[in-house]
C-alpha cells in the first residue's frame, strides 16, 4: 500500500491540454514551448564541444567560465557583485532550480508565501518539504495586494515566491514593489526566491527588474533563470539559479544529492554561443515583442479580449463576451470544435477569483499564429 505524500496532485494542465490538442488534431497554443527551430550556432557549439572530449562531469556549481560569464552578466545588469564560485549554480532548468531551493530553505512547519495564479511547481515541492503553502491571489490586475501580503506575513514566514515577468498574468515586477516586499519582511525571518524565467522578454520599453538589484534584498534572496525560455531550447532543460552566498551553500547541499551536475556539453556549447553572439540577448525582447503584437492583431476582430501584457511569451484572453463557462469546459471547448488548445488558469490558484480568462501562447511562427487566431474568429462566428 502506497502512501502518496502528493494524493490530491493529479495530471498537469499542460499535460492534459497537450494530449486533447494531439486527439483533436488542434493547434497547440497551450504548452509554453517554443514552435520554431533554435539558432543553429547553439547546436554547432554544442557538438564541437562533444568532438573536443567535453563529455564526462562537469562541476557541480556548473563550468567555471559559463558561471563567470553569466556573474558578470548579471553584475553588468543589476550592479551587484556575484563571484561564480559563491553566488551562482547551472542547474537541470529553471524548475529543478526552484524544488531545490525549496527542498533547502523550507523546513517542516515553515509558511510560504505563493501568489495565485501561480507555476504549478511550487506548492506540490513546499508540501514535499514539509512546508504550509499561504496562497494570496492577485488583484484584478494581476498585481500583489500589499495589505493582504502584510497581513498574512508572521514569524513562521520563511519563504516568499515571487514571479516576475509573470505567468501566467504578463506583469512585472518594478523597483517600487521590491522595495515594498524589503520593507514588509524587514524584521520577518523570511527568505526571497524570484522566478524570473522570462527575464529578457518585456515589452514597450520596460526595463527588468530583478531581485537581485534590491540591495535590502541581497542577503536574504534566490533568483532563477531558465536557457530554455531565452533560447528556444526547452527541451534542454538546462537553466542557473543565483543569489546570495549563504542560501547557495544550503542549496548546494541538496543539489549535490539530487543532480549533482548538468549536461556539460550544453554548458560549453551555450558559453560559446553567448561569446560568440554578444548582441543575441538583445534581440529577445523586440523577437517575442511582435510576436505578442501578431497575435494580438490577429484577433483584434473577436470576443477574445486580450489584458495587457508586460512579459514573457504568454497572452491573457478575456472571453466573457462568447461563454460565461468556467474556463477549463471553455478550454477544452475550444480545443475540440475550434482546433485551438489554451490554458485555463483557474488550475494556478488556491480558491479561483470570477474570471473568465484563458492562456494562449505567442511563441509560434507568426503562421500558426493567424492559422489559429483564423479558427478562433471562425468559431467566435459561429
Amino acid at each position: 500500500m502506497i502512501r502518496s505524500k502528493l494524493g490530491s496532485t493529479g495530471e498537469s494542465i499542460f499535460s492534459v491540454m497537450t494530449a486533447l490538442a494531439n486527439s483533436h488534431d488542434a493547434i497547440n497554443l497551450a504548452q509554453g514551448f517554443p514552435g520554431f527551430e533554435p539558432d543553429a550556432r547553439i547546436f554547432d557549439f554544442t557538438r564541437a564541444a562533444m568532438d573536443n572530449g567535453e563529455n564526462q562531469y562537469a562541476p557541480m556549481r556548473g563550468m567555471p567560465e559559463l558561471n563567470a560569464f553569466l556573474c558578470q552578466m548579471l553584475n553588468d545588469a543589476h550592479k551587484t557583485n556575484l563571484h561564480p564560485d559563491k553566488n551562482l549554480t547551472i542547474t537541470a532548468g529553471a524548475t529543478q532550480a526552484i524544488f531545490t531551493a525549496i527542498s533547502a530553505l523550507v523546513n517542516p512547519g515553515d509558511e510560504v508565501i505563493v501568489f495565485d495564479p501561480a507555476y504549478d511547481c511550487y506548492k506540490p515541492a513546499i508540501k514535499l518539504a514539509g512546508g504550509k503553502v499561504r496562497s494570496i491571489s492577485l488583484d484584478d490586475s494581476f498585481q500583489i495586494p500589499w495589505d493582504q501580503f502584510a497581513d498574512a506575513l508572521s514569524d513562521h514566514t520563511r519563504l516568499v515566491i515571487v514571479n516576475t515577468p509573470h505567468n501566467p498574468g504578463g506583469t512585472t515586477f518594478t523597483e517600487a514593489d521590491w522595495e515594498r516586499l524589503a520593507s514588509l519582511i524587514e524584521n520577518k525571518p523570511t527568505l526571497v526566491l524570484s522566478d524570473e524565467v522570462y527575464h529578457e522578454m518585456t515589452f514597450d520599453g520596460r526595463v527588468h527588474h530583478s531581485v537581485l538589484a534590491c540591495s535590502a534584498l541581497q542577503e536574504r534572496a534566490l533568483a532563477t533563470y531558465s536557457f530554455g525560455k531565452s533560447f528556444h531550447i526547452t527541451g534542454w532543460k538546462v537553466g542557473y539559479i543565483a543569489g546570495a552566498e549563504n542560501l547557495m551553500r544550503e542549496y548546494h547541499k541538496v543539489h549535490q544529492y539530487n543532480v549533482f551536475s548538468v549536461h556539460r556539453p550544453s554548458q560549453v556549447g551555450l558559453l560559446h554561443y553567448m561569446q560568440q553572439a554578444p548582441g543575441v540577448r538583445d534581440e529577445i525582447a523586440p523577437f517575442y515583442q511582435k510576436k505578442r503584437d501578431v497575435l494580438f492583431e490577429a484577433l483584434a476582430d473577436t470576443p477574445l479580449r486580450p489584458r495587457p501584457c508586460q512579459g514573457s511569451y504568454f497572452g491573457l484572453f478575456d472571453y466573457r463576451e462568447l461563454s460565461q463557462e468556467p474556463d477549463v469546459e471553455f478550454a477544452h471547448r475550444l480545443t475540440r470544435e475550434a482546433g485551438v488548445a489554451t490554458i485555463p488558469i483557474s488550475v494556478f490558484y488556491e480558491t479561483p477569483p470570477d474570471q473568465h480568462l484563458i492562456r494562449i501562447c505567442f511563441a509560434k511562427k507568426d503562421k500558426t499564429l493567424r492559422q489559429a487566431a483564423d479558427q478562433l474568429r471562425r468559431y467566435c462566428q459561429s
